[in-house]
């Protein structure tokens, strides 16, 4: 507020720009991370799901026993029942399953037939290389990826269609 007079009191123009300029710098910064809660959880579980299959992979070489991935779909009312402590866990547990938080989850296999995944899913990593393969299929509201394991080599390849 500039001091003119006792009676002419208020803001001038270049003040409320001023903040008006601070304001929408502020909203620049706020709303993007309000909107794209979604996108990161859902490319957070397919780094974990893809982490896992690498995982399993590695192990089944290192040991010289089969090792399975296995990928476990839970219902909305199963999720909001956990616990905060298990909520707060790693998802990658000792066990090798990554549990699905909301994302819809297709297998297609060698024969290039699509199944929604309902309950639980196994894919199996071999000594020598191999595994069961197929095309995992990720998808959470308009998002979707795509993580192939391919039968011979047991090579994992993520990819984000929409990207």
């Amino acid at each position: 507020m500039t001091p003119t007079s006792a009676g002419n009191r208020g803001f001038t123009l270049l003040e409320l720009m001023v903040v008006l300029a601070i304001l929408a710098m502020g909203s620049i910064l706020v709303i993007p991370s309000l909107t794209g809660m979604n996108a990161r959880t859902f490319g957070a579980q397919v780094r974990e799901a893809s982490a896992l299959l690498n995982y399993a992979r590695r192990t089944a070489v290192v040991t010289g026993q089969p090792v399975t991935a296995s990928f476990q779909i839970t219902q909305a009312e199963d999720a909001v029942e956990r616990t905060t402590a298990e909520s707060a866990r790693s998802r990658l547990g000792s066990d090798n399953v990554w549990i699905s938080r909301d994302v819809t989850v297709n297998y297609r296999d060698s024969t290039n037939q699509i199944v929604e995944v309902e309950e639980l899913l196994d894919i199996t990593f071999f000594p020598e290389g191999g595994s069961t393969g197929g095309e995992l299929i990720l998808s959470l509201d308009d998002r979707a990826a795509s993580i192939f394991v391919d039968p011979f080599s047991g090579k994992v390849r993520t990819e984000f269609p929409d990207d």
